[in-house]
């Protein structure tokens, strides 16, 4: 399972994301607080606070090539 902080700062920032993780099977999850969505959900994400950063969990050890197409919204 690994674990990163990805900032969507825009409706167009969470169509992008939402479009891109669809492409993989693995499972993954954004949480908020104690809110917890599936990430392949546009619904499930607006019900976040999208001011802040959130948490992207993905429930697998080999999935570099998701990270890597998520660079852009990744934040340190």
């Amino acid at each position: 399972m690994k674990t990163v902080k990805v900032r969507l700062s825009s409706i167009e920032a969470v169509r992008d994301f939402v479009e891109v993780v669809r492409k993989y099977d693995y499972e993954i999850d954004l949480s908020s607080g104690r809110y917890v969505v599936d990430a392949k959900s546009i619904m499930g994400i607006f019900s976040l606070d999208l001011m802040n950063p959130i948490t992207l969990t993905i429930h697998s050890d080999d999935c570099d090539d998701i990270l890597e197409a998520l660079k852009a919204y990744i934040i340190d």
